[in-house]
């Protein structure tokens, strides 16, 4: 059997491309016999992009919207900079009914409809934000699409809530999966502020404008932005405090990977986050309260110093086991479970 996971051609470090090839890399890490995992990389067609950039010089209105199956293809020798795995590829479209069981982000959840139910092959739709599941105007195919899936896998309460409530999906259903992140148990901190400006970029903009004029001289702000794994793991171990602009996200990775790494986590929850997000690790800041967030920090640079790790370690363990290599790898093995009796 061979699980296969369709992905993006990602130019920047994304979290859900990471859990993908993490995910992939530990189904062949076990070894299991007659079980593989491969990743298949779609991309636009040049065609397709040139087409999109002449309606929009034109104005052209557009009457639709998402992905379409018809413009993409594979990328067979994809390479990244910005991740160590080593990931197996897929360069080949021609699934095997009797074999192969296909893994869609939810950002093509449509496709299945006419690349996979056509050909009577199983597939799972993997939703890592329920934010994102609108992936094209014809809703026709997008509901059938998910109704006709063996399963639906999600890493959060806020992400499977989305799911039930938007496709009237059986709770039974939903498959919880997991996400890992990595842990150190010594740091050695500096006065440090990260933050990720990808995301809600204007309100990055914006409070760094609000407090840099009364930040201490011995305090500076870094961005982790196109950083690869180990560049962020590196420099959240040495920050004090982390700047969340998660927004509608199933379960933003950053905020978790900075406060495991003893960084106190001041910003939006994205939704997600809500089922972690709890004192002292994190304050919350509505989206969008600029004032409070810039309060919020200049209070925290005065009152953390090396006690906060001591402070916040149980609560720090707690979220290192929750979300820990071998909680994943288990979640991994239930899912390969459901998919052998499907095949069966």
């Amino acid at each position: 059997m061979n699980i296969i996971y369709l992905n993006t051609t990602e130019k920047r470090p994304s979290g859900g491309t990471k859990t993908i090839y993490r995910h992939s890399n530990a189904i062949n890490d076990l070894r299991i016999k007659d079980l593989t995992s491969e990743i298949l990389h779609l991309k636009k067609s040049k065609i397709s992009k040139i087409r999109t950039s002449i309606k929009k010089a034109l104005k052209i209105p557009v009457t639709e919207f998402g992905w379409k199956f018809s413009e993409m293809h594979i990328v067979k020798n994809y390479k990244t900079k910005w991740i160590n795995n080593l990931i197996k590829l897929r360069k080949k479209f021609d699934f095997d009914p009797k074999k192969d069981f296909v893994i869609i982000p939810e950002i093509w959840a449509h496709f299945a409809d006419e690349m996979l139910i056509k050909k009577n092959i199983k597939y799972a739709i993997f939703v890592q934000n329920g934010y994102a599941m609108n992936s094209t105007s014809d809703q026709k195919k997008l509901i059938n699409s998910y109704k006709k899936a063996e399963f639906i896998l999600s890493y959060s309460k806020d992400i499977s809530e989305c799911v039930k409530t938007v496709f009237n999906i059986k709770k039974n259903k939903i498959i919880k999966t997991n996400i890992s992140i990595a842990s150190k148990k010594k740091f050695k901190k500096k006065n440090i502020i990260t933050f990720m400006p990808r995301k809600l970029s204007n309100h990055s903009s914006n409070l760094l404008f609000f407090i840099k004029s009364h930040l201490p001289k011995n305090w500076i702000i870094r961005s982790i932005d196109q950083l690869n794994e180990k560049q962020v793991f590196n420099v959240l171990k040495e920050s004090r405090i982390f700047l969340s602009f998660s927004d509608m996200e199933g379960l933003g990775i950053p905020p978790i990977e900075a406060a495991i790494l003893g960084n106190k986590v001041v910003g939006y929850t994205g939704q997600g986050g809500n089922e972690y997000w709890k004192k002292p690790l994190f304050d919350k800041i509505e989206n969008g309260n600029i004032i409070k967030f810039s309060k919020t920090i200049l209070k925290n640079i005065s009152l953390i110093d090396d006690r906060w790790l001591i402070k916040t370690s149980d609560q720090r363990k707690k979220l290192i086991k929750k979300y820990s290599p071998e909680q994943e790898k288990l979640k991994i093995i239930k899912l390969i479970s459901y998919i052998l009796k499907i095949k069966m």
